[in-house]
């Protein structure tokens, strides 16, 4: 596939295909949603585009985790196991693409080949796969390493289900379709003509906005039918408006920090431990209203989460400091050879929580000692891949396939894509191997906890917070119920025409 797949963003998309659904369904009044994020670009294979373009309801996978967070069938209607490394998928018939095509394995087979050749986080659970299609509706996978619970791999958010189409854009199967796309600006979305109960779904105007502020007063001025993500600050004075419903939701992702290894002053061990015991969790909490303070790696909801609430120990943090060489200064700062602990934290304001828990976060390492620069960036992936930090402060859902693997294996293994910490232990690796040959459930949830012991005593990263989030709505979206954190904010079930 070219790397060029995807890279022409025109006016409109897939052109024929999107008129004449437009014809039928633009006449219904758009709905308009805000949020601080929408996908980066639309091809499907970069980035975290595959996530993002689920999440406004393009992109559907072949297994994806419902609102009551269990793993169900989405375009495949079953998988079985051959061997070690090779399973048989099924598929849905009568399923179509949003130019009407059927969707086949050999369709599909060659979405799912683009993206194992150019987005690395596609690699993380099983390696690279090879796709064959055996006919319409069979699709065989070959696995690099072994993987016993393949409909949680194809729930993961790298593997939007796509084609690629003779005019080198890609062909989607959810309830919307691209109309048009403006980089960093909106997307434009028309009910697919080919998905179940189209002529009864409105048409979206989806904006990004720069910050949450923003989104909340185009909320409040009436510019909005669902804004996603508000602050949690604002949401006592929205509830008063009368033309307005605020709804709050727990979500599976965590708020956590994580600590880059390979920076000179967090190479010492004995430093990150004292910075997770300075963290007071509790504090963070209350500071965004919301939530609960992390016991580890996933939301409490969750089996394999952890089960004992992080310590805060200021006493205990201020010792293992002094055990490291860093001694109190005569203004309270820790210094070792004549140099303060200095170090830098970065965030991003499309999780506007973290800007809030930013200057808590500084407040709460000066009490041990610890100096904090502190920075907002735009672009927090590529900052964090470069490794210009000491601690970013991150926002991310830890199972988004109801397993516990994929977060460990593409964010904290030894050379991962997503290793920000830049993290790197052999024995965490081989308490991860393990994953490979276990597909009981109650085992899985014991290596997740032998693997969060061991983050717990290298601290790669910090686990702050399980958020709650928080969605206003019109009147016209009055019974949205929000679920699946951000994976699935439009789906099929909204949006009908009125």
């Amino acid at each position: 596939m070219s790397s060029k797949f995807l890279s022409r963003l025109g006016a409109t998309w897939f052109a024929t295909a999107v008129m004449s659904t437009a014809a039928a369904c633009f006449a219904a009044e758009p709905l308009r949603v805000g949020a601080t994020y929408i996908t980066s670009g639309t091809d499907p294979a970069k980035g975290s585009n595959g996530w993002a373009l689920t999440s406004h309801g393009v992109g559907e996978n072949l297994f994806t985790v419902d609102r009551d967070g269990k793993l169900v069938p989405e375009l495949a209607d079953k998988a079985e196991r051959n061997d070690d490394l090779s399973w048989t998928i099924t598929l849905q018939p009568g399923r179509a693409f949003s130019d009407g095509s059927p969707v086949t394995a050999k369709a599909l087979a060659a979405g799912f080949d683009n993206t194992f050749a150019n987005n690395k986080a596609a690699l993380a659970t099983g390696g690279k796969l090879s796709f064959a299609a055996v006919d319409d509706l069979t699709l065989k996978v070959t696995t690099e390493k072994p993987v016993p619970y393949i409909q949680a791999l194809f729930a993961e958010w790298p593997l939007v289900a796509y084609t690629p189409a003779a005019n080198g854009e890609a062909l989607y199967t959810g309830p919307y379709s691209i109309a048009a796309f403006k980089t960093d600006a909106s997307i434009t979305l028309a009910p697919n003509a080919h998905f179940a109960g189209a002529d009864s779904r409105s048409p979206v105007e989806f904006r990004k906005f720069g910050d949450a502020q923003s989104m909340t007063l185009a909320l409040e001025s009436g510019e909005l039918d669902l804004a996603f993500g508000l602050p949690s600050e604002v949401v006592s004075r929205l509830k008063t408006n009368p033309d307005l419903t605020i709804k709050s939701f727990p979500v599976g992702y965590q708020y956590l920090a994580f600590l880059n290894t390979t920076r000179p002053l967090l190479a010492d061990v004995k430093v990150r431990q004292a910075l997770d015991l300075a963290f007071d969790r509790t504090e963070l909490a209350a500071a965004i209203n919301g939530g609960e303070p992390a016991t580890g790696a996933y939301a409490a909801y969750f089996p394999f989460a952890g089960k004992n609430a992080r310590v805060t120990d200021l006493d205990k943090a201020a010792a293992l400091l002094e055990e490291a060489g860093w001694t109190k200064g005569s203004n309270g700062s820790r210094e070792k050879d004549g140099k303060p602990l200095r170090l830098l934290a970065i965030t991003y304001p499309q999780r506007p929580d973290l800007v809030t828990m930013l200057p808590v976060v500084k407040a709460q390492l000066a009490r041990v000692g610890v100096e904090l620069d502190t920075q907002v960036v735009e672009s927090i992936q590529q900052v964090a891949s470069a490794g210009d930090f000491d601690i970013a402060l991150w926002a991310q859902h830890t199972a988004p396939s109801g397993d516990p693997a994929f977060f460990l294996n593409s964010m904290l293994r030894t050379g991962a894509s997503l290793n920000y910490a830049k993290y790197a232990s052999p024995e965490f690796d081989a308490i991860l191997d393990r994953f490979a040959s276990e597909s009981e459930p109650d085992a899985r949830v014991s290596i997740a906890l032998d693997a969060q012991d061991k983050l717990f005593e290298d601290v790669p990263a910090s686990f702050l917070v399980s958020p709650v989030w928080y969605v206003g709505v019109s009147k016209r979206l009055e019974n949205y119920q929000p679920w699946g954190s951000d994976y699935h904010v439009l789906r099929a079930d909204i949006g009908e025409a009125k």
